[in-house]
């Protein structure tokens, strides 16, 4: 796993554990977005630096997607008045071809 996307993994990580001045759910679930946000600069750095000539390579399209469909769920739930269940789709979760 390439440097830039570990860092962006700690980083999500320790703004998850670490202290948050939010004092309602729906101010938490707007903080996450706004973390899988931080994300993006991350990703593209590290898709930037991956070795192209391997034969098996990450695959940031798909880890861009699932964080967009999370991403929507979030919103969704967090500016919804009466959040009910709906369906989505699997995240992909293997991000290897």
């Amino acid at each position: 796993m390439k440097r830039p996307l570990l860092c962006a993994m700690a980083i999500l990580a320790s703004t998850l554990t670490g202290p948050v001045q939010a004092d309602t759910e729906r101010e938490y679930l707007m903080r996450l977005t706004q973390e899988i946000d931080a994300l993006a600069p991350l990703i593209e750095a590290a898709e930037e630096n991956a070795d192209k000539s391997r034969r098996i390579r990450f695959r940031y399209d798909w880890l861009r997607r699932d964080l967009a469909r999370i991403r929507e769920g979030l919103l969704e739930h967090a500016t919804a008045d009466q959040a009910e269940p709906r369906r989505y789709p699997p995240l992909r979760g293997d991000y290897r071809r």
